[in-house]
């Protein structure tokens, strides 16, 4: 078997070397000729038979694929949607809605499609001008907005606002900015804040049916631009009463965006009238340590995925998974206090403390580091696991109190 992943960085990486491990013959493409060095960093050429490149010429791309017998083609990260899915769609085989791929990465047309089939969404508008956003606003009649990069992730460009003049500055900030994938930000998106409790849900969907991996709780906090930054997350049970409510949501926002064949990775704010849509990726969720999930709570996303291109009918016969009584697990994301060149010993002694089970790095030796605005500037993230939340959260008082200190870069 051989499958074409395109832009195999961030999970996809896993992905890739998952697959290779499992005897498929991985062939790498890229979508775009130039890649951030955010995404570069976590590629790795030794799990691909192949690497494309970049093919400017979308027939002639398809046509070697073809030649080479690809059976299956999914996008590693969010960059790699809109081309794996068109290239699947003229080869014929296993993708999601061709109508819909354009809505699957425009979070406009995506709360669109949403809002159509009758589900809840936030109060939205796209603005191609600075002018534009701000008088939305005015005229909204909101006392908060949130804008964003229309076709990013995590919290890339992400800006709470109470005003108009705040969602100008906002707005000026993106215009004058690529996205996190390196994009340009051609428009900007403006939407009502919401308030509740926010979650990520993780699916893997193959001939139509969507199955669950993963439900994770977010904390953020603000981080000193005003915006939002990871804090920590933490496992939800599926087969509780939240995660059935969410699941129901989930399901009907991924018939509604056509997502029949890949994974997804959708996050939802649980408010007061209900599950509101914030956004879907037609692709696995972002930077996680699927090794940690398959040992603490279950097959993961990235196993789901494996699963749905070497044996999808066994993913029918599976039940919504449920959590086990098994330790405390918590996924927290690094936050550097202090600027200055990074500190590698840092991740040495956070990898002592008792319940920390992993530690993702986000930096390179001697890299300098700013303070943690955004994903992008986060030093990394480690999985906690303790016997009970007491343990936890002592090791993770201890982190934060490091980081007050400095410790990435002292």
């Amino acid at each position: 078997m051989k499958v074409a992943i395109v832009d195999g960085y961030s999970t996809g990486a896993t992905l890739a070397k998952r697959l290779a491990q499992a005897g498929v013959a991985c062939i790498h493409v890229r979508s775009q000729p130039d890649t951030s060095a955010f995404l570069l960093r976590s590629f790795n050429p030794d799990d691909y038979v192949l690497d494309l490149g970049f093919t400017s010429d979308f027939d002639d791309l398809t046509r070697e694929l073809a030649r080479l017998h690809v059976s299956r083609v999914l996008a590693g990260t969010e960059t790699g949607v809109e081309l794996a899915e068109m290239v699947a769609s003229a080869l014929s085989l296993p993708t999601n809605e061709p109508a819909l791929v354009a809505a699957r990465r425009d979070k406009s047309l995506m709360q669109q499609a949403v809002q159509a089939a009758g589900l809840a969404t936030p109060h939205t508008t796209v603005a191609h001008s600075v002018r534009a956003a701000a008088d939305w606003f005015t005229a909204s009649g909101l006392d908060e907005a949130v804008v964003k990069p229309l076709a990013s992730a995590g919290t890339d460009g992400v800006t709470f606002c109470g005003s108009a003049e705040e969602v100008d500055q906002a707005a000026t900030a993106i215009f004058d900015t690529v996205n996190i994938f390196g994009e340009p930000n051609e428009a900007v998106l403006v939407q009502e804040r919401l308030h509740g409790t926010e979650y990520c849900i993780n699916t893997v969907s193959s001939g139509g049916e969507h199955h669950v991996a993963e439900i994770w709780q977010y904390t953020k906090r603000l981080g000193p631009s005003a915006a939002p930054i990871y804090d920590f997350q933490e496992p939800v049970d599926p087969a509780g009463s939240d995660g059935q409510v969410l699941l129901a949501y989930v399901r009907a926002v991924l018939d509604a965006l056509g997502i029949a064949e890949t994974p997804a990775h959708t996050e939802v704010m649980l408010t007061s009238r209900g599950p509101v849509l914030i956004e879907t990726g037609a692709r696995l969720g972002g930077a996680t340590g699927p090794d940690v999930v398959d040992a603490h709570l279950g097959p993961s996303q990235t196993a789901l995925a494996v699963t749905a291109v070497l044996d999808p009918a066994s993913l029918q016969a599976r039940n919504t998974p449920a959590l086990g009584r098994g330790p405390v697990l918590r996924w927290v994301d690094f936050i550097n206090h202090q600027p200055g060149p990074a500190n590698s010993d840092a991740l040495t002694k956070i990898a002592e403390l008792p319940s920390v089970i992993a530690v993702f790095p986000g930096f390179a030796p001697g890299q300098h580091l700013a303070p943690t605005s955004d994903m992008l500037t986060s030093p990394g993230f480690a999985y906690l696991a303790a016997r009970n939340r007491r343990e936890l959260i002592e090791d993770y008082d201890t982190l934060r109190a490091w980081e007050r200190e400095g410790i990435y870069t002292s």
